[in-house]
């Protein structure tokens, strides 16, 4: 066993504060936390703070390379490498709607990096190919498909395993095929969706447990039609990402989500990178991402950043926040009993937040 002493900074478990801690650790697993002076390690967070590691579900690309546009070993190693750098030692890589073959080659260089004993990928993020044209965003429309059963099974089957989650347009699906995902086991998530909200309800009631992006790419909650945002914010079960930058959505808007949703409102960077090639081009304009034409396209968020905007701009407790970007996402994708706090019987990977905004991943 090995024992860490905890100095010159703040530890949060994930359920509250903690000073003058000692952890005692395992094979990677936190065997005991309790108030102590004794260890065989000291710990200086140098001011900062040791915090659960955080949990990213839906990021394109890092460091300057776009995974979910170009995959391979080396993007995908540079997202990971990025997200580390923002907190995250979690995360779903995405591919947006794309083509099949694209598609196989991100769930191939996933197969491939665990294969090599890669860490810290826990499966792929799909968000399409089977969207509403009407809430298309910045996917390519011409790569859109019909969500027949044919199509599903070509991506579901060569996905087996690694692909986890699949945003989709559930209106766009008959009774058979929403059937046939859900009995594959894959994390179905609403989003790039014109659902009403009786539609959204209806999805959401067959067993449906997430939502992607809130407020963007889906039907608005309007006092005659309260859409997929009102069927979200009504819905006791359903846990929804939102992405915290002030360019996706209002820090009010936040705010009102986070009042109603508590702690099914949880954190997503929609992380891309810089592209010059394929369809997704994406630019840097300030602190986020457009496509040519202009389209917002991706953030340049981190979840570090996401979490200091929550506190800083739409007035979360700290505390909670964090919360949003460990624990409940863990929640979302059925791991919260290893990862998301700091506590026996979890993960010992947790990330340092460092006075200068800056932070690592520590695996104790």
């Amino acid at each position: 066993m090995t024992t860490w002493k905890i100095i010159n900074g703040g530890l949060f478990t994930g359920d509250g504060w903690f000073d003058n801690a000692v952890i005692g650790t395992d094979n990677g697993r936190i065997v005991y936390l309790e108030m102590g002076d004794q260890a065989d390690n000291i710990l200086d967070l140098q001011g900062g703070n040791l915090v659960p590691a955080f949990i990213d579900i839906q990021l394109y690309g890092g460091n300057g390379l776009l995974f979910g546009e170009h995959p391979s070993q080396e993007s995908l190693q540079a997202t990971v490498d990025s997200a580390r750098a923002g907190g995250a030692s979690l995360i779903l890589p995405t591919v947006a709607t794309h083509t099949n073959e694209v598609v196989y080659e991100a769930i191939d260089a996933v197969r491939q990096y665990w294969a090599q004993g890669g860490r810290g990928v826990a499966g792929l993020h799909l968000e399409g190919p089977f969207l509403n044209k009407a809430k298309k965003g910045a996917h390519a429309e011409n790569r859109i498909q019909a969500p027949t059963i044919e199509a599903i099974k070509n991506l579901v089957d060569y996905g087996r395993g690694v692909v986890k989650i699949m945003t989709i347009a559930p209106e766009c699906f008959s009774p058979e095929s929403l059937d046939y995902m859900q009995s594959k086991g894959i994390l179905l998530s609403l989003g790039h969706s014109n659902a009403s909200y009786e539609e959204a309800m209806l999805a959401f009631d067959r067993g449906i447990p997430l939502a992607t992006h809130l407020y963007n790419a889906m039907s608005g909650l309007q006092h005659r039609a309260p859409g997929a945002v009102g069927a979200i914010f009504d819905h006791p079960r359903v846990m929804a990402s939102i992405v915290a930058d002030g360019y996706h959505v209002a820090a009010a808007a936040i705010r009102i989500a986070k009042k109603i949703m508590g702690d099914r409102l949880f954190l997503i960077t929609d992380a891309v990178a810089q592209n010059a090639a394929g369809y997704y081009q994406h630019r840097l304009d300030g602190n986020r991402y457009v496509m040519p034409d202009g389209t917002l396209s991706g953030s340049a968020l981190t979840m570090r950043k996401a979490v200091s905007y929550c506190v800083e701009q739409v007035g979360i407790e700290f505390g909670e926040a964090l919360r949003m970007a460990s624990m409940y996402p863990a929640r979302a994708l059925g791991i919260s009993q290893q990862h998301g706090k700091i506590a026996p019987g979890y993960w010992s990977e947790c990330a340092i937040l460092y006075p200068d905004g800056s932070s690592t991943i520590k695996v104790l």
